[in-house]
């Protein structure tokens, strides 16, 4: 019997426990296992609340609100992954951020996959933001699959795939919840596998150099780390549950969706307002899709980008005041996707939306530069 389980012993061992890691890696390189915790979180709660759901256009409003008095606990766990969410975008874009500037990006699976993984996370969020059926989340709903109608020829039939009809109604909701049900599981089978790759490769370190020669195993010494990294992380988490679980929500969403009324300003959840503000930033309604699109997949392009002498950009002042401009725009984009579609929010996003997308174009060519003039 202990052979039988001795693979996977040894396998648990060797992930968690022997790893060779870095000693040199910063406390950036916590959000790996955040995430991890913030997805347990996810799944765990979300599986909880689906428990007392009940997916239908007449009675989801009235499920989650009744439930939150009928039901014990209720509201923590729904103010729980309401705010999860929040705090799993709040890891992923700083999960990201780190991979980009220390240059973690030249491990092509581990990045690919990651991306994935963030394509999935947003679909799966915008999928739970739907569900409880309040006004932005049929308005979300019905703005959002509305885009693929500007696809030429097949926008239309695809539109009227996804609404399961001819719009939003409740075979739109049945197959929300059906996938938002379904893609945490996904996400999770893919985090394993990126670090599958990670382990394979091994981790990166602030330096950008070789650790090979300079390595301690990952127990106790980032185990430790890591879990005072979960503390810092859950604690303001906690207290937002406790002490104002409402404050990232939309009031608009404590009213019941109706078809009949539009809200006066429609607007995504707070960790999409970037991507928004870049889809309203182009007139054409093609072009919008497009550059929603890219402003996510062109994290696909870096490992493709040209490489630098040193990986990540410590030693490149020109590469950090560029990338550090990009975590400005980043935060600008997301105060402008929140603002009515009005001058001067328009052409601010379009500058906006122009400096991001220029980082891409900028950042390879300005480090090769440095490294010839060193």
């Amino acid at each position: 019997k202990a052979s039988r389980f001795s693979p996977l012993m040894s396998v648990v061992r060797h992930t968690v426990i022997t790893l060779p890691t870095p000693v040199n890696i910063s406390t950036w390189w916590n959000f790996g296992s955040l995430l991890g915790v913030c997805l347990a979180i996810q799944i765990f709660s979300g599986l909880v609340l689906s428990l007392h759901f009940t997916a239908h256009t007449d009675l989801s409003f009235y499920v989650v609100i009744q439930s939150f008095g009928d039901v014990y606990y209720n509201w923590w766990f729904r103010a729980l992954h309401a705010n999860g969410a929040s705090f799993f975008f709040i890891g992923l874009y700083l999960h990201v951020a780190r991979g980009m500037y220390y240059g973690s990006y030249v491990f092509k699976e581990v990045w690919s996959v990651g991306v994935v993984i963030l394509l999935l996370v947003m679909a799966s969020a915008f999928l739970g933001y739907v569900l409880p059926w309040g006004q932005m989340s049929f308005w979300g709903a019905t703005v959002i699959t509305s885009l693929f109608s500007a696809l030429p020829i097949i926008g239309g039939d695809v539109v009227i795939w996804l609404w399961g009809g001819f719009s939003v109604d409740n075979a739109t909701l049945t197959r929300f919840f059906g996938l938002h049900f379904l893609l945490p599981f996904t996400v999770a089978g893919l985090a394993g596998l990126h670090l599958f790759f990670l382990h394979d490769q091994g981790s990166s370190n602030p330096l950008g150099v070789s650790s090979d020669y300079n390595k301690v195993v990952f127990h106790h010494y980032y185990v430790l780390k890591d879990l005072v990294g979960v503390c810092f992380f859950v604690g303001p988490l906690l207290g937002l549950v406790y002490f104002n679980p409402w404050l990232l929500g939309d009031p608009e969403n404590f009213i019941e969706g109706n078809p009949l009324v539009t809200p006066h300003h429609i607007q995504p959840e707070w960790y999409f307002l970037f991507a928004y503000a870049i889809l309203r930033a182009v007139p054409n309604k093609l072009g919008g899709v497009v550059a929603l699109a890219v402003a996510v997949l062109i994290l696909l392009y870096m490992p493709f980008s040209p490489q630098t002498a040193i990986k990540g950009l410590s030693f490149y002042p020109w590469g950090k005041a560029l990338f550090f401009s990009l975590i400005g725009v980043f935060i600008l984009l997301t105060w402008a996707g929140a603002k009515p579609v009005e001058e001067p929010y328009v052409v601010v996003s379009q500058v906006l939306s122009f400096m991001y997308f220029s980082y891409f174009l900028l950042i390879g060519p300005l480090t090769r530069i440095q490294d010839k003039l060193l």
